[in-house]
């Protein structure tokens, strides 16, 4: 598999900056160029697909993303799948947001704005993104809670008003024809190994890898398989 893109381009989750990927960017350290996208700011996912594009030093890249990362990756595939040289979609969800999370996203909204994102963070998101025996995790529940902070209440609702209204990615996918990572914690909740293999099955060039003891959170929970998955996804 040779090696024809200019670097690795990141995209993290929800309230996660780039300490989501600290264990890769350790692991991959010297072997690849890397840039870490900011999806922070813009209003709506084609916002932030865009955003990225415009702000990279790199015409081809190898892409990769978390969550809400991998739904930016895929509408980044949509809006230029000639510089996507290959993508890996890491426990995240190809489909719309269905009525009941938009819901209880639109809860959260308001629990927010009401100075609440520390709460919100520890009470329901982090509970959801774990495994259980990593819920005790002193490390894991201060890397959340500095990431959540950082970002701040205002990216929160941005980044949930952006999910709310995404659209479906499956024709994305079904025409991608680059070399094709899809990850999934093998107890991911949020975005389950059903939605993965379902990526799978759509994508003709495409490997599925499931990762033991791990959640949604897999590049923090579970690095070692991890960083394994993506040095062979890159051919390195």
């Amino acid at each position: 598999m040779s090696k024809t893109y200019e670097g690795l381009i990141l995209l993290p989750g929800m309230m996660c900056n780039a300490e989501l990927f600290a264990p890769q960017v350790k692991a991959l350290n010297g072997a690849v160029a890397i840039e870490i996208g900011d999806l922070s700011t813009a209003q709506s996912i084609e916002d932030m697909a865009e955003q990225v594009l415009q702000t990279t030093a790199f015409k081809t890249f190898a892409l990769a993303g978390l969550s809400l990362g991998g739904i930016v990756a895929m509408e980044i595939v949509r809006q230029a799948s000639h510089r996507v040289e290959r993508l890996a979609l890491l426990d995240t969800n190809h489909l719309p947001d269905q009525l009941e999370r938009i819901e209880q996203r639109k809860r959260q909204i308001e629990r927010v704005k009401c100075g609440e994102l520390v709460q919100v963070m520890r009470d329901e998101l982090k509970p959801f993104y774990v495994v259980p025996q990593h819920m005790g995790d002193p490390r894991l529940n201060l890397i959340f809670l500095e990431m959540a902070t950082a970002l701040g209440s205002d990216a929160f609702e941005r980044q949930a008003k952006a999910l709310m209204v995404r659209n479906d990615a499956e024709d994305v996918l079904s025409v991608y024809e680059g070399e094709t990572l899809i990850l999934c914690g093998e107890d991911d909740l949020p975005c389950p190994l059903s939605r993965h293999e379902a990526m799978h099955d759509i994508m003709a060039n495409s490997e599925l890898v499931i990762v033991p003891d791990a959640g949604h959170v897999t590049t923090l929970e579970n690095p070692t398989v991890v960083n394994s998955a993506l040095q062979s996804w890159l051919g390195l």
